[in-house]
């Protein structure tokens, strides 16, 4: 059974097959003429699917946990040393993104915990790089790494005022509130959110670690709550074994990590620390007896199945990986988790986007296939209209001439038709993007925030919620309603166009809009349930008020970019095929013309046309053939084998 790293691995070898195998089809149609804008629009995206293609592990646990040492062990064994701060106590202060970026050098970036005071999201002060504060990296000095990432634990101390500002102190919640040192300062973390990119072997490959601080923290970043952990392919939730499941343990859970809609089979518990339940006293069966026991009662808290709850000792674990001491390895138990990420997260993880991939080759080879048939049926027309001039004279040839050159006019003044219907087209799919659009969103957005703002509204916060997400819900449903609008029009001008001129026009699948409005029903959940957790207090705050928007204005914009993209990938194809057979019939009547002109000039020139175009039928049966062979080829990449690790994650 493959570990976590190994899976990673051997995702990451498919995608750059496909990536290779896709350039290569690129290159094909472009050489072929079938690269039109839908078949290119369809191209780009299918490169920015597997390209951009992230997993997000999302690491969370209340202080102490060992959550740390555990990334520790699972990621940077390699090191031969601590890379993340793990030492006792509160290590990690600030959420922590451990990514790679080609175009960024190795760096730790820093956001000063001064920029919750202002409105702006967390998304949106990514895009201020010189408000961060950065520190280079030399990704081969793993002393350095580790110097620099102590950064991360780092505090301040600041009056009450300050601390509930940041939104650190909270009168009617006493028991969540940091300690105050003698001086009565509170201490609070320096830094609001770190990145560090780093071009480690599984970064490199399309991996994102997402380090949370605990509850008291968590709480107050709304958009890590509603947005970053949502929107992980894997959280891995820690306790400590002796332990087990605590009050902030099953705060954390409740609050921030199970709503309904969750997918629970991307949720790992590890029960870390094993190795104080080690007893010399013991007997190995008496221990294996307390850890399954401890086991089972987390499960039953937790209300998960026993096989997602996984007893590690992190500690031990990459003991055993630096000193390559196998028995340690395995006593750890740190493999077992490894394989259940590798299983859980990259399968999933897999099936997904080789299901995505599929769907987007099978439209594409439909797009450019389209293509072929247009050629296909004017050569057919052509053949049939020259084997009926055999052994006639030469009036009857003058005559087709004229016949030809007349159908020419009369197609030419149809333009104005095709172009008056593309009118009433674009001035509906106007309206579909000003639904859609970004200024709708921002009108929605500040409706919602002066809502929140109103004296009271902790008691009409899901009244609020529930106003603006049905306006939402019911955008999209009219933007569906004027998408069958149009989808009608084009399938009715279609059909009157094919009898007309022969096309062999299709409207393209409509854009299913209803499952944005599943996303929708995802994002209010998640909001309510972050507020219904005595978050909604802090809306007395109007900068909380502000923030907690801002996190849900960046979470629905991805939303409503990705409907839009499938807007916009809809009308291209139908203005793709219309533009592709225009184009077509116009060189069709150009061919025709130019065979009648040979066969006036030459008795041979017919027989001459005839054999071009059964030759040109073959050539187009073959460049069928090839098609469909690679395309078949890209849905059917086999998983690589790997037979080795990289040198930098070898245990």
């Amino acid at each position: 059974m493959k570990s976590f790293n190994e899976k990673f691995d051997q995702h990451a070898a498919w995608r750059r097959e496909f990536a290779l195998r896709l350039k290569l089809l690129a290159e094909w149609l472009k050489d072929h003429e079938l690269l039109d804008a839908a078949v290119e629009e369809r191209l780009r995206r299918l490169q920015n699917q597997v390209k951009s293609d992230k997993v997000m592990v999302a690491f969370v646990a209340e202080f102490s946990r060992g959550k740390s040492e555990l990334i520790n062990a699972i990621f940077f064994a390699g090191y031969k040393r601590r890379i993340m701060p793990a030492s006792a106590g509160r290590t990690t202060m600030c959420p922590t993104e451990l990514g790679y970026d080609s175009e960024v050098p190795p760096c730790l970036r820093l956001l000063p915990i001064e920029t919750r005071l202002q409105p702006q999201a967390l998304m949106e002060w990514r895009a201020v790089p010189e408000k961060w504060t950065r520190i280079d990296l030399d990704v081969n000095d793993p002393a350095q790494l580790a110097q620099a990432f102590e950064k991360v634990a780092e505090v301040r101390h600041v009056t009450k005022d300050e601390a509930k500002a940041l939104g650190f102190w909270h009168e009617d919640r006493p028991q969540d509130n940091p300690m105050v040192n003698a001086e009565g300062m509170v201490e609070v973390p320096r830094w609001r959110h770190a990145l560090i990119n780093i071009a480690h072997p599984l970064l490199k490959q399309g991996l994102v670690i997402l380090d949370t601080p605990g509850l008291n923290a968590i709480g107050a970043e709304p958009e890590l709550t509603v947005n970053l952990i949502p929107q992980a392919h894997a959280v891995v939730f820690i306790l400590a074994a002796d332990t087990g499941v605590t009050k902030s343990d099953l705060a954390i859970w409740r609050e921030h990590l199970i709503t309904e809609a969750d997918n629970v089979e991307s949720r790992l518990v590890v029960l870390n620390k094993i190795d104080t339940m080690w007893d010399q006293l013991s007997t190995p069966e008496q221990i294996q007896a307390q850890i399954d026991k401890q086991r089972a009662t987390s499960a039953e808290i937790l209300e998960l199945p026993a096989t997602q709850v996984i007893p590690v000792s992190a500690q031990k674990g990459l003991l055993a990986k630096v000193t390559h001491d196998a028995p340690l390895l395995e006593r750890s138990q740190l493999p077992v988790l490894e394989k259940a990420l590798g299983l859980g997260v990259m399968g999933q993880r897999q099936r997904i986007l080789r299901s995505a991939v599929g769907t987007g080759i099978t439209e594409l080879r439909s797009e450019a296939g389209r293509a072929i048939n247009i050629r296909r049926r004017d050569l057919a027309e052509q053949m049939l209209e020259l084997k009926g001039l055999r052994g006639k004279n030469t009036s009857v040839i003058k005559h087709m001439r004229s016949r030809i050159e007349q159908e020419q006019r009369d197609f030419d003044v149809s333009g104005a038709r095709i172009h008056a219907v593309r009118s009433v087209h674009t001035k509906l799919l106007r309206d579909v993007f000003t639904l859609l659009g970004t200024s709708t969103l921002k009108t929605e957005m500040a409706e919602l925030t002066a809502a929140l703002r109103q004296p009271g509204i902790k008691l009409g916060v899901k009244k609020a919620y529930g106003t603006t997400f049905e306006r939402l819900r019911q955008g999209l449903q009219k933007a569906q309603a004027t998408s069958a609008e149009i989808q009608s029009m084009l399938t009715g001008t279609f059909r009157q166009l094919n009898a007309e001129y022969g096309f062999s026009l299709q409207a393209p699948r409509e854009p299913e809009l209803a499952r944005y409005e599943r996303d929708l029903d995802l994002v209010e959940r998640s909001h309510l349930q972050y507020l219904g957790m005595s978050n909604a207090l802090r809306l007395a705050q109007p900068e909380f008020a502000d923030r907690l928007v801002r996190a849900l204005a960046t979470r629905l914009r991805v939303v409503y970019e990705s409907a839009l993209g499938e807007v916009e990938l809809w009308n291209k194809s139908a203005a793709a095929q219309l533009d592709a057979q225009l184009r077509e019939r116009r060189r069709n009547f150009g061919r025709r013309l130019e065979a009648i002109e040979r066969i006036q000039h030459a008795a041979s020139g017919l027989d001459e046309r005839i054999a071009e175009i059964e030759q040109q039928e073959a050539a187009l049966d073959a460049l069928d053939l090839k098609l469909t062979e690679l395309t078949d080829h890209l849905v059917h990449i086999p998983e690589p084998t790997l037979d080795t690790q990289p040198a930098a994650l070898a245990a």
